[in-house]
């Protein structure tokens, strides 16, 4: 039974448009998670990019990855993750572990997967996902009205209990809970990421734009 990563990365992007070929510090978007992986080869048996695009598709074997082309039925822009990883399991046999690798999330600290990998398995989990902290003052509007949801008026950010938002870096999860539907399970582990590269999840040309500052600062390398 092998462990395997899965690198979902469709064609069409409405907001950025081809952003998973993209040049980000002269290598396609795509192909920094793809990197990530090969660089993790002591876990990762096999790398997956699952598309519907011949150009990424192209790319992807280029740079040493396998890739599951993905139908139009599961390509659109409303379809979930899940699909894509449940379509590469119909394909791809003895595969034990998944770690999915969001093209969009390009940078990743290099000792990440070891650790979470590691906790993956001491704590004998079905699924770990990545978290990131957030201090801010969150609320709602309704009927005109600003109405707090985590904090009290006049509450210092600093006295917030701490809210987790899902920050994309990377997923582990047993392949047999992907077949039966889902990828975060309820005991799901949450492992902290406090880090500038969790903060990069690539939407937008600012997003991009970010990610290319990061990449390219000393302070930050990879």
């Amino acid at each position: 039974m092998k462990t395997i990563a899965i690198i979902p990365a469709r064609g069409g992007s409405k907001r950025l448009a081809n952003k998973n070929t993209m040049l980000l510090n002269g290598l396609p978007l795509l192909v920094h998670s793809i990197q990530y992986a090969q660089n993790n080869a002591a876990i990762i048996d096999e790398i997956y990019v699952s598309t519907d695009d011949a150009t990424i598709k192209d790319i992807a074997l280029q740079h040493g990855a396998k890739v599951i082309d993905r139908p139009a039925e599961i390509s659109g822009d409303a379809e979930p993750t899940l699909t894509a990883l449940q379509h590469v399991l119909e394909q791809v046999k003895d595969v034990e572990n998944v770690v999915l690798l969001q093209p969009t999330n390009p940078l990743r600290p290099a000792n990440l997967l070891q650790e979470c990998f590691a906790i993956f398995q001491k704590k004998q989990l079905n699924s770990l996902f990545t978290v990131t902290s957030n201090h801010q003052k969150l609320g709602t509007i309704a009927n005109d009205c600003f109405v707090p949801m985590n904090y009290e008026v006049g509450q210092r950010s600093q006295d917030l209990q701490p809210l987790y938002y899902e920050n994309g870096l990377l997923y582990i999860c047993k392949a047999v809970s992907i077949v039966e539907g889902t990828i975060i399970s309820n005991n799901a582990f949450p492992h902290i990421v406090e880090h500038p590269f969790a903060e990069v999840d690539i939407d937008t040309q600012a997003d991009f734009d970010y990610a290319e500052y990061l990449i390219q600062n000393s302070k930050f390398k990879i």
